[in-house]
């Protein structure tokens, strides 16, 4: 499975959930690559402060912004089982390279009319998408554990394992898996 969380505003959870995507499919014993397609590098920037804590390396992650991201991430899919791919803000052609390479795509929004605005055509483009594939049930909501975790270079998981954010975690992946194609 490929999956991209996309969405041209940044700040919404993107990175938070590729990380914690990332690391669940990994904590199930799955081999997974966390492509970084944001030129900020918060995903790398994650894994770097998880070494430094001394905790062990849950997944591979590659830099990857790059518009030719579609073409590379098939091939990276190939050695992995899965690839979750952290994607870019307001880079169009770059979310369009990860657009295209993914099989499954999550539009994380803040719950602001800010946000619902600013997501309104990427939000429009998944309407006419479900046509083909159906939509997640699963949501994740803002939750501090998350703050907390990311600070650590740990998972919700980690930190709290009783959390509402781990358990809405591992319904988002359990989903994912259960729409694999």
């Amino acid at each position: 499975m490929i999956v991209a969380l996309l969405n041209q505003k940044g700040g919404v959870g993107k990175t938070t959930l590729a990380t914690h995507i990332a690391g669940e499919l990994a904590m199930r014993g799955q081999h997974v690559v966390l492509l970084d397609a944001d030129p900020q590098g918060s995903s790398l920037d994650w894994t770097q402060r998880r070494s430094q804590q001394g905790l062990p390396r849950l997944f591979s992650a590659v830099g990857l912004a790059r518009e030719t991201l579609h073409q590379e991430a098939p091939e990276l899919a190939r050695r992995a089982d899965h690839v979750v791919i952290d994607g870019p803000p307001r880079i169009a052609a770059l979310a369009r390279s990860a657009l295209l390479a993914a099989e499954r795509v999550l539009i994380p929004v803040q719950p602001s009319p800010y946000d619902l605005w600013a997501s309104a055509e990427m939000v429009a483009l998944i309407r006419e998408a479900q046509v083909f594939r159906p939509a997640l049930r699963a949501e994740v909501h803002q939750r501090i554990v998350f703050a907390d975790s990311v600070a650590a270079g740990r998972l919700a998981r980690e930190t709290a394992p009783d959390s509402a954010a781990a358990r809405e975690i591992t319904a988002l992946v359990d989903e994912l898996l259960r729409w694999t194609p």
